[in-house]
């Protein structure tokens, strides 16, 4: 696909402005501007391909059909994967490369949205590929550890050549260069980063008070290099937490990793938190993470871990089933803030019931989420409390799920079997207990969000069941509490067949009103 420099520089500078989506010409113009973006990208800092990888086809659309075949595996293993190769070969060959404007209109929507997806697939091929390749692990820091601020450098970027070749994919640029405040937030960062961890190697002589002496100043310094003031009392107790709450963000990853280490070896649970809650952690240092807060029975940590990380693994699930299905007696003091959470939440909610001052709306959904709250607060151990926050929790994998659940022991499959047989019993006493999305943002009751629903409950039994079927039949002790819970599933299960009589009656009958009116 062939874009002139003049070009180019335009939708750089955004000189050249979206059209309307309903524009036949908005199609060609989002792909060129995120081409032009992934060209530039390809020559800068990868952390920039973040950004910018969701905003069209990217780098990969202006790939040529050699590399991207050449990354086929000899060996198709399936009649899908035949039929896949051969389309996208089939629709690759008829185009032109590289593409022109004109090839646009060739393109069936089906087409056009076939090569993106397959484009990005070889490229994501190509990425494993070499990261496969490079096994030798990193030692230091990387040359920009933070992501840059790609608008400075767009701007001033300019063709290398005064006439561009016409035929040429891609045309060198000159004018690359980190702005002056990026190079001091590098700077700065780099030498906390040697200085810590230079520290970290002894820490029978690096105590807190040493730790956060050298914390804040550095919070402080990012904090005056990005004129953004904390206006905060420094003498005041929660002054490092304020820090990095504003501030934090701007850290390069390795340096949150160690500022994490450091926390966690020192025992600053308070800061702990902070990093967790403001999303410092990153997604590779959470299995760590919850392994270190396990040998110190930090359960509302842990509790945080869940409702904050973007996806949890196998280890880090199994690790949390055991732990809260059998706590170990000291973890139960750490757990106490975990129900008090709870119960302010409820509390907050019948008092937002009560008050006649809320609109109409607002005081339905107060009442619903005062009855939800009720039901998963009331009857629950302090581990349960916090088992709510793990069956709630959309990263769970099913098969994961699966799997974790199949590795539990006999005592915890007997909490679990408990823990799911109360909720059971909830859901048929208060049947009017249903999910309430709209009290998190509506009245600030972030809790209604992590009540687990009826069919997660129920799929957690199911699985439960299936994974673990023989060692249920052959031990005694779990008859009585199947037998309980399948009492309670017969109730469900009849009521389920008349609502779904009633929905489809009611479907129909508005199918016939709307036959009359016609």
């Amino acid at each position: 696909m062939y874009i002139s420099g003049k070009d180019k520089l335009s939708y750089i500078k955004g000189e050249l402005t979206s059209p309307s989506p309903v524009d036949p010409s908005f199609c060609i113009w989002h792909t060129y501007n995120a081409i032009v973006k992934g060209w530039l990208i390809n020559s800068m800092d990868p952390a920039l391909i973040k950004k910018f990888i969701l905003e069209g086809t990217g780098k990969a659309a202006v790939e040529t059909i050699e590399p991207c075949l050449s990354l086929i595996p000899p060996t198709v293993r399936s009649q899908q994967d035949v039929s896949f190769v051969n389309q996208g070969a089939k629709l690759l060959l008829s185009l032109r490369f590289p593409i022109r404007a004109a090839d646009f209109s060739c393109l069936r929507s089906s087409d056009f949205e076939f090569l993106i997806y397959y484009f990005t697939i070889m490229t994501l091929l190509e990425v494993i590929t070499k990261a496969s390749a490079n096994l030798e692990p990193v030692s230091a820091q990387v040359d920009h550890p933070i992501i840059l601020s790609a608008d400075d450098i767009f701007l001033n970027l300019k063709p290398n050549l005064e006439n561009p070749s016409a035929t040429s994919l891609v045309n060198s640029v000159a004018g690359w260069e980190i702005s002056q405040t990026d190079t001091q937030l590098i700077d700065t960062c780099k030498k906390f980063y040697v200085k810590l961890k230079r520290n970290l190697k002894d820490t029978n002589k690096f105590d807190k008070d040493e730790f956060i002496g050298i914390l804040n100043p550095f919070l402080e310094k990012i904090s005056e290099n990005v004129l953004m003031p904390v206006g905060f009392d420094k003498s005041d107790s929660g002054y490092t937490r304020v820090l990095i709450e504003k501030i934090g963000f701007l850290m390069s990853r390795d340096v949150a990793g160690l500022v994490l280490e450091a926390c966690v070896r020192l025992r600053i649970w308070e800061l702990v938190e902070a990093l967790i809650l403001y999303g410092l952690v990153d997604h590779s240092g959470y299995s760590d993470l919850v392994m270190k807060l396990v040998a110190e029975k930090r359960s509302n940590l842990l509790s945080l871990c869940i409702k904050q990380s973007p996806d949890l693994g196998s280890s880090e699930l199994l690790c949390f089933l055991k732990y809260f299905l059998c706590p170990h007696r000291d973890a139960y003091a750490s757990m106490v803030s975990v129900r008090k959470e709870w119960e302010s939440q409820a509390l907050l909610a019948i008092e937002k019931a009560r008050d006649e001052k809320l609109s109409r709306k607002k005081s339905r959904v107060a009442k619903e989420a005062s009855i939800l709250l009720m039901v998963a607060h009331d009857g629950f151990s302090a581990s349960e409390l916090c088992l709510h926050y793990l069956l709630a929790s959309s990263n769970v994998d099913d098969m994961i799920l699966s799997y974790s659940i199949s590795k539990l022991n006999v005592k915890e499959m007997m909490s679990l079997i408990r823990y799911l047989g109360k909720w059971l019993k909830k859901f048929e006493r208060f049947p009017q207990a249903g999910p309430c999305p709209e009290a998190s943002c509506m009245l600030g009751l972030m809790a209604c969000d992590w009540v687990p629903r009826l069919e997660v409950v129920v799929k957690c039994l199911g699985v439960m069941l299936d994974e673990n079927f023989s060692s249920l039949v052959l031990h005694p002790e779990f008859h009585e509490e199947l037998r309980s819970i399948e009492g309670v599933v017969g109730t469900l299960a009849v009521e389920s067949r008349l609502c779904c009589s009633m929905a489809t009656a009611i479907k129909n009958l508005g199918v016939d009103d709307e036959c009359v009116q016609n």
